[in-house]
């Protein structure tokens, strides 16, 4: 897959910048997902996980589901007051 959206002589300028800015949104959403669920995964590892083993034990289960309920909860707080405070 190319990084830019290749101009063809029958689209417009406009059209060719429109295409841009929508593979931009989505790279940029793909890399704060990817970075979301890596701290997620290192920080609820490091505070739940005290055996690391072949499986789970119910306490860490719980922590873990606990530990990105409360993540994605202070993300969507945090983003909600960024976007907010902008406009």
């Amino acid at each position: 897959m190319d990084s830019f959206p290749s101009h063809s002589s029958g689209s417009s300028p406009q059209m060719s910048a429109e295409a841009f800015k929508d593979q931009l949104k989505n790279q940029l959403a793909q890399a704060y997902a990817e970075e979301f669920l890596e701290t997620v995964r290192g920080k609820c590892f490091e505070k739940c996980i005290t055996k690391p083993g072949s499986s789970l034990s119910g306490g860490e289960s719980s922590c873990i589901s606990r530990c990105v309920e409360r993540y994605i909860e202070a993300t969507g707080i945090i983003s909600k007051a960024l976007f907010s405070a902008s406009r």
